[in-house]
């Protein structure tokens, strides 16, 4: 079962998307958007196929453009910043910019280069045990050089293993697939080499099916299929798709059902009237039983805290830092949720 904390953490991602994408939501999407000449130009061709569903060009360009804001969000930061949350990982990068890049053998990139070859010409299926295996016994062979630079969306490591994820939130385009596969092959010959007594585990992950039916549904064979040379690079082995994704994060069964009712409970036409009001402190005297009611909806336990034990805290105020923190008007920071607030006040 996903504990109490993690539920927080990810309502309060939940709330920072949402409270960003009301703070740039359009306020006169036809003012805003009266000038977009090339993109007018070009729509008229689909007139036609717009008239049905679109009553204005000039706002559904903004509308468009907000929406490209918001799959941005999800895919750059919501789901990388969920994974993290989930899994105890971080997102790391192998870089000469951070004096982290790493090395590979000439032997191993030759390797790489063939295993590549192979794909691409359909000469062989992908493996990923062959090709880990291959890539694991030559880290002595040849001389060393420079590893390609890689970042891995989310990455730890226990005392035997290193895991690697890269987040895909689109499918990716034609040719891209080779590309992703060539990075990972790199990432784990330079992960190889320079953890020589470790298991390296890296995978491509997407965090839902849009082939499935069902929110947390999939399919990994017709998934691969769907993708542009999917089945051609990718073993299904390497692939975590949808519900088995935020599983395999979370170590625990229906994470993504988890996931998704949070948001549900959150992201309600009535997000932003009741995101102000719980976040003027001094409403938990107007309404009490109304400002604890979205506190418990919304899963944001340490403010549930704070709330139930009020009269201890207010009891508790023995230094000036502490009542000032109490006396704060916002609970919400402009990065999110005040945890120094939290910390000063909370009942050990």
């Amino acid at each position: 079962m996903i504990t109490d904390l993690k539920k927080e953490q990810i309502a309060l991602e939940v709330i920072r998307v949402l409270k960003k994408r009301f703070d740039e939501f359009p306020t006169d999407l036809v003012s805003d958007n009266r000038n977009a000449p090339f993109h007018k130009a070009f729509l008229q061709a689909f007139s036609q196929k717009l008239n049905e569903h679109v009553k204005s060009i000039p706002v559904f360009i903004g509308l468009s453009s907000w929406m490209h804001g918001l799959n941005t969000s999800l895919g750059q930061s919501f789901f990388e910043r969920v994974a993290h949350k989930l899994s105890g990982g971080q997102k790391r990068g192998f870089t000469s910019e951070k004096r982290t890049r790493l090395t590979v053998t000439e032997v191993q990139k030759a390797t790489i280069a063939d295993i590549i070859t192979d794909l691409k010409n359909g000469n062989k299926h992908p493996d990923v045990v062959s090709e880990n295996s291959l890539l694991r016994t030559q880290i002595l062979l040849g001389h060393e050089i420079d590893a390609n630079d890689f970042t891995c969306d989310v990455y730890f490591e226990d005392n035997d293993r290193i895991t690697a994820i890269e987040l895909k939130s689109v499918r990716p385009n034609a040719g891209e697939s080779r590309g992703e596969k060539q990075k990972i092959l790199e990432a784990k010959a330079a992960l190889f080499k320079h953890f020589p007594h470790k298991e390296i585990s890296y995978y491509v992950g997407f965090p839902f099916d849009p082939t499935d039916n069902t929110p947390t549904g999939f399919d990994k064979k017709r998934f691969l299929e769907y993708l542009i040379d999917g089945t051609k690079y990718f073993d299904s082995e390497e692939v975590l798709l949808s519900s088995e994704l935020w599983d395999f994060l979370s170590g625990e069964k229906n994470t993504m059902e988890t996931i998704l009712e949070i948001i549900n409970r959150i992201a309600s036409p009535k997000f932003l009237q009741r995101f102000e009001y719980i976040n003027n402190s001094s409403n938990r005297y107007q309404k009490p039983r109304y400002y604890r009611k979205i506190l418990e909806k919304w899963c944001l336990f340490s403010e549930l805290h704070l709330f139930d034990n009020d009269a201890l805290i207010c009891r508790n105020l023995t230094t000036d830092v502490k009542e000032r923190k109490y006396n704060q008007s916002n609970i919400f920071k402009k990065n999110g949720y005040d945890e120094s607030r939290f910390n000063e006040l909370k009942i050990a």
